[in-house]
C-alpha cells in the first residue's frame, strides 16, 4: 500500500503547507527533468555504440563514465536494448599461413612468457581483406602487453615485403633494445631470410608457433579479428587506396587511441602506454 494510499494528496499539501497547484507543477516538472535526462544519456549511448560498433554494455559503460556520465551498467544494457544497439555478428576468420616450405623455423618463446612491459614481445600475422573485385593483404605487428599496432602493411601481394615493411615500421618506431621476442607464425614470409636477419640485426630473439596452431598466437588473432568485425566487414572497399585509408583511420585515431580494452583496465592501448611511461615503469625489454 503506497503512502498516496494512506494520505491523501490534499492532506499532505496541509500538512506541508503547499499548495495541490504547486505539488502537481513540481511533480510534473520532475518527470520531465527526468526524461531530458533519460534522452540525453540514450542519446549519448548511441553515439558511443555509432563510433565503436562492437562495444559490448561494459565497454559503453566505461566509455561513457569517461565522459563524465555517472550512471549504472544496468540503465547503459537497458537502454542498448531496448534501441537494439546490438553487436555486429563476427564472421569467421579465414586462415592465411602456409607452413608448407623449406625454410628454417624457430622453437615457441612466447609460450611461456609473461610480458611486464612494453618492447617485450611483439606478435605478428597476415590477413586477407576483400575489396570489390580482389583480396589484398594486411601484414600487421603488435606489442603484445599494450596490444598497440605498431606497425602495418597493406598490398596485393602475400610476398616476403608484405610483413617485412610492417617490421620496418615498428622498428622505426620503437626502436627497441636487444632482447626483444618477435612471434609469428610458421609462414614463409616469417622465415625468409630477409625477415629473420633483419630481427637479429636489432638483437631480437625469434620466435615461431608450432605447425597448425593458429591458438599459439592468439594475441595478433584476437586483433585480426578485432579489425575484420569492427572495420573490414563493415565496409566495402572499392579499390586499394580506399581501404588504405580506412584502414589507416582505424588503426591509428579509432583502435590506438580510442578504443577501450578490457585487459588495459578499459583503457586505450596509447592510453596505456602513455600511463606506463607517466610511471616510469614496464618500459623495455
Amino acid at each position: 500500500m503506497s503512502l498516496a494510499t494512506l494520505i491523501p494528496v490534499r492532506r499532505m499539501c496541509e500538512l506541508t503547507q503547499v499548495s495541490r497547484a504547486g505539488f502537481y507543477r513540481w511533480r510534473r516538472q520532475s518527470a520531465l527533468a527526468v526524461a531530458a535526462d533519460e534522452m540525453d544519456l540514450r542519446d549519448a549511448v548511441q553515439r558511443v555504440a555509432l563510433e565503436f560498433p562492437c562495444y559490448g554494455w561494459r565497454r559503453v559503460t566505461r566509455e561513457l563514465r569517461k565522459q563524465g556520465w555517472t550512471v549504472n551498467h544496468k540503465r547503459v544494457r537497458r537502454i542498448m536494448r531496448e534501441d537494439n544497439l546490438l553487436c555486429v555478428r563476427k564472421r569467421r576468420f579465414v586462415v592465411t599461413t602456409d607452413s608448407g616450405h623449406g625454410r628454417p623455423v624457430y622453437p615457441n618463446l612466447a609460450q611461456q612468457m609473461t610480458p611486464t612491459g612494453i618492447d617485450q614481445l611483439w606478435v605478428a600475422d597476415i590477413t586477407y581483406i576483400r575489396l570489390e573485385t580482389e583480396f589484398v593483404y594486411l601484414a600487421a605487428v603488435i606489442d603484445a602487453f599494450s596490444r598497440r599496432v605498431i606497425g602495418w602493411e597493406l598490398d596485393r601481394t602475400l610476398e616476403d615485403d608484405l610483413p617485412l615493411a610492417a617490421l620496418r615500421l615498428a622498428l622505426a618506431l620503437r626502436r627497441p633494445s636487444p632482447g626483444l621476442v618477435h612471434h609469428s607464425d610458421r609462414g614463409s614470409p616469417y622465415a625468409s631470410g630477409d625477415y629473420t636477419d633483419l630481427l637479429k640485426k636489432h638483437g631480437a630473439q625469434i620466435s615461431m608457433s608450432h605447425k597448425a596452431s593458429p591458438w599459439e598466437n592468439a594475441r595478433c588473432e584476437s586483433w585480426m579479428k578485432t579489425l575484420k568485425t569492427e572495420e573490414v566487414n563493415r565496409q566495402e572497399y572499392r579499390d586499394l587506396a580506399e581501404a588504405r585509408t580506412l584502414i589507416t583511420r582505424f588503426i591509428d585515431h579509432v583502435y590506438n587511441q580510442k578504443r577501450l580494452h578490457s585487459a588495459l583496465d578499459y583503457r586505450s592501448p596509447v592510453e596505456f602506454e602513455q600511463a606506463l611511461v607517466a610511471g616510469g615503469v614496464g618500459v623495455g625489454a
